[in-house]
C-alpha cells in the first residue's frame, strides 16, 4: 500500500459493524436514492411557466427551489447524528418515506403556497437521502474500494443534477407538471424496497437508552433556516441593508449563540465539538465549503454566458456546462492511484490548485470567443475537482469509526451546501454590481438577459455580461485558492486513517 492508504494507521474501533447485505442490491438502491435527491434540486426550474400558469404565485415561485434546498441543508447534521445513534437503515427508510410523501403531496398541490410547503416536506426527506447514502456507502466498502462507490455516486449526482431541467421541461411540455413529482414514486418505491429487503444491520448491543438532543436539533434547524433564508433572499426579495435582511441576520446570529449554549450542555449533541476540534475534519469541512462556493460560478453563470455572449441556444449552452460531468467522475475514480502515492491532502491540493488556475484562465478568454474554449476549461475543471473532492471525502470518512461516520459525513455535506448558498448570494451581488457599473445604472443579470433574449439590448450589454461573469470566475478562483491554503495550513500531511 502507498502512503495515502496507510496514513498513520491506528487500531480499528470496536464499534465498526459490517452490515450483512446483498451489496449489489443495496448499491442500486443508494444510486436510485441519490438520483432522486439530485433531480429534485433542479427538475422544477424549466417547468416554472406551466406551474405558475396553473397555480399562480409568480412573486414567490423561487421558494420552490429555496425551500427544498434549505430543508435539505439544515437537516443534514440532524440526520447524521441520528444515523450514528440508531443506525443507517431506519434513518434512510424514514427519509425515503418522507420524500415520497412530499412528492405525492406536491403532485396534489392546489396553490403555490401548498406546493412550496410540500417542497419543504420533500427536502426534509431529501436531507436523509443525501447524507445517509454517502455514509452507508463508506460502511459497505473498505478503504481500498471506496473510490469505486463514491465515483459511482458522484456520476449519478452530476448526471441527475444536469439532466433535471431537461427532464422537467419534457414532462411539463408533453405530459403535465405534476408528473415531475409523480415520477418519483415508482423509482423511490423500488429504492425503498431494496433497502428494506436487502440491508440488514447487526443488532445493537442492549444498554443505556440513546439520548436524543431534540433541543439541539430544533436550535440547529432554526438557526440554519434563518441564516440561509437571509442569504437566499437578500438582494432578491429585499435589499441587503433593508430591515428584513438585517433582522434575519441578527436573529440568525442570536440563534448561533443559542446553538452553542444548547450543544455545550447536551449529553449527545447534534453537532459535537470534536467535529471542529479535529484538524482533519475541520480542514475538510472548510475546504469543501469553499468547493460549494466556487461551484456556483459555472453552474449558475456559465449557461447565461454561453447564451448571451457566445450566442448559443439552450441545448448547446447546457452541453458546455455538462461536459464536466464526464471528466469529474473519471478523475474521481482514478484519484485512488494518486492518493495512494502522495496522500489524501496532497492529492486534493493538486486538484484544487489546478482548479484555481482553470477558473483564473476564464476571464482571459477572448470576446466573444468560440464555444470550444469554455467547454475545454470545463472539461479540465471537472477533472481537477474530481481529484479534489473524492480524496477528501474518502479520507475524512476513513479517520472515524462507525459511530462517528454519519456525523462526520453530514458535517462535510452541510458545509458544501452552505458554501453553495453563500456563493449564490455573494456572486449574484458581484455580477449585478459589475453590470450596474458597466451600464451606468441599477441593472441586474436577470433583467439584462431577458432584454437580450428579446433582441432589444445593444452589443455593449453583451460585453457587460461578459465582464460580470469574468468577475464571478475571478471570485471563484479566489475561493479555490482559499481551499488550497486551508489544506496547506490546517490539514495534517498524513490523515489519521483507521485500519479496516
Amino acid at each position: 500500500m502507498g502512503e495515502g492508504e496507510t496514513e498513520t494507521q491506528s487500531a480499528a474501533t470496536a464499534d465498526d459493524p459490517r452490515p450483512s447485505h446483498r451489496r449489489g442490491a443495496v448499491v442500486a438502491a443508494l444510486m436510485l436514492a441519490m438520483a432522486l435527491a439530485a433531480l429534485d434540486a433542479t427538475i422544477v426550474s424549466t417547468a416554472v411557466p406551466q406551474i405558475v400558469g396553473d397555480l399562480g404565485g409568480f412573486s414567490v415561485f423561487s421558494w420552490l427551489f429555496s425551500g427544498y434546498l434549505l430543508a435539505v441543508t439544515v437537516t443534514l447534521p440532524v440526520y447524521g447524528k441520528l444515523s450514528d445513534t440508531f443506525g443507517r437503515k431506519p434513518v434512510l427508510v424514514a427519509g425515503a418515506a418522507l420524500f415520497l410523501l412530499g412528492s405525492l403531496l406536491c403532485a396534489l398541490a392546489w396553490n403555490m403556497a401548498a406546493l412550496i410547503a410540500f417542497r419543504v416536506v420533500q427536502g426534509l426527506g431529501g436531507g436523509a437521502l443525501q447524507g445517509t447514502v454517502q455514509t452507508l456507502a463508506a460502511d459497505l466498502y473498505p478503504l481500498k474500494e471506496r473510490p469505486k462507490i463514491q465515483s459511482k455516486l458522484s456520476t449519478v449526482w452530476a448526471v441527475s443534477a444536469v439532466a433535471g431541467p431537461g427532464v422537467g421541461g419534457v414532462l411539463a411540455a408533453y405530459a403535465d407538471w405534476r408528473w415531475i413529482f409523480l415520477v418519483n414514486l415508482p423509482i423511490g418505491a423500488v429504492a425503498l424496497w431494496l433497502i428494506v429487503r436487502h440491508l440488514h444491520e447487526p443488532e445493537r448491543a442492549c444498554g443505556v437508552r440513546p439520548r436524543i438532543d431534540w433541543a439541539g436539533a430544533l436550535a440547529v434547524f432554526a438557526c440554519g433556516g434563518v441564516l440561509l433564508t437571509a442569504l437566499v433572499q437578500g438582494g432578491v426579495a429585499w435589499p441587503w441593508l433593508s430591515a428584513p435582511s438585517l433582522g434575519l441576520f441578527g436573529t440568525g446570529l442570536a440563534l448561533v449563540a443559542v446553538v452553542v449554549a444548547v450543544e455545550r450542555r447536551a449529553a449527545e449533541p447534534i453537532i459535537p465539538g470534536w467535529v471542529w476540534r479535529r484538524r482533519t475534519i475541520a480542514a475538510v469541512n472548510l475546504a469543501l465549503g469553499a468547493l460549494g462556493l466556487l461551484m456556483v460560478a459555472p453552474t449558475v453563470f456559465l449557461p447565461t454566458y454561453a447564451q448571451s455572449v457566445l450566442g448559443l441556444g439552450p441545448v448547446a449552452a447546457g452541453f458546455v456546462l455538462s461536459v464536466w460531468t464526464l471528466s469529474w467522475p473519471v478523475s474521481a475514480a482514478l484519484s485512488q492511484h494518486v492518493y495512494r502515492r502522495i496522500g489524501f491532502r496532497n492529492t486534493a491540493m493538486l486538484g484544487i490548485g489546478t482548479a484555481a488556475l482553470v477558473l483564473l484562465a476564464f476571464p482571459f478568454l477572448p470576446y466573444p470567443g468560440a464555444a470550444w474554449q469554455p467547454t475545454l476549461l470545463m472539461l479540465v475543471l471537472g477533472a481537477a475537482l474530481g481529484l479534489f473532492q473524492l480524496p477528501l471525502i474518502v479520507g475524512v470518512q476513513s479517520t472515524v469509526g462507525w459511530s462517528e461516520r454519519g456525523t462526520t459525513t453530514a458535517s462535510v455535506l452541510f458545509c458544501r451546501q452552505t458554501g453553495q448558498t453563500l456563493g449564490a448570494a455573494l456572486f449574484g451581488a458581484v455580477a449585478n454590481g459589475v453590470l450596474a457599473a458597466r451600464l451606468g445604472g441599477a441593472s441586474d443579470l436577470d433583467s439584462v438577459t431577458r432584454a437580450l433574449d428579446a433582441g432589444t439590448a445593444p452589443e455593449s450589454t453583451r460585453r457587460a455580461i461578459a465582464d460580470a461573469v469574468h468577475a464571478v470566475y475571478l471570485g471563484a478562483s479566489c475561493a479555490a485558492a482559499l481551499a488550497f491554503l486551508v489544506l496547506l495550513l490546517l490539514a495534517p500531511r498524513k490523515f489519521p486513517v483507521l485500519s479496516d
